[in-house]
């Protein structure tokens, strides 16, 4: 059976990194933006990591810049930007796309084990992107594709995707997720 195990990606100073090295940890793997609406989440993730580090678990955070432009410059710029403006400390990895083509082989898996989860409707961005992405195609909650910046997925420590939350989940939902998953 196939794993997050099974892949390699690139760090963000293009550096080769297999994901084995995180086996018996559990995951949290994040596409991000620094000029997304949903940038904020980047101090409630990095709470997340305070949190839970210490007893394994890991944020990989991917860039991407596929939905409206919004992860602009280079992996140093965007790793410089989370430091200083939201104190991240998880690893960062190269910028990458989570949709099409040429979709990093990592994230073609992840949407294939996990589609898309659907809106918290009581966020105040999920009719807005509800809205713009039906307009765009009726049928979009149908698809796997990533909707949109800090789409998440969870990893167990056997390297299976747990679940998949979109940007409008509540953190604390995920919080819980993530303890009950480490105290398995």
């Amino acid at each position: 059976m196939k794993t997050i195990y099974d892949f390699t990606v690139k760090d963000r100073k293009g550096n080769d990194v297999t994901l084995k090295e995180y086996t018996n940890e559990v995951l949290l793997i994040v596409n991000t933006a620094t000029k997304c609406g949903f940038t904020p989440q980047y101090e409630e993730l990095e709470k997340l990591y305070e949190r839970f580090h210490s007893r394994g678990f890991e944020i990989l955070d991917f860039p991407c810049n596929q939905f409206g432009q919004q992860a602009p410059g280079t992996d140093d710029t965007i790793h410089n930007f989370c430091k200083l403006n939201y104190g991240t400390e998880f690893p960062r990895f190269k910028k990458i796309k989570v949709n099409g083509d040429e979709a990093e082989p990592l994230y073609k898996y992840l949407k294939e084990q996990k589609s898309f989860a659907g809106w918290d409707m009581s966020h105040p961005i999920a009719k807005i992107l509800d809205d713009m992405l039906s307009k765009e195609d009726p049928e979009y909650k149908e698809k796997p594709d990533i909707k949109w910046n800090f789409t998440k997925f969870l990893i167990n420590k056997f390297g299976l995707v747990e679940a998949r939350y979109e940007p409008t989940e509540k953190i604390d939902n995920i919080a819980n997720k993530i303890e009950e998953l480490l105290n398995k």
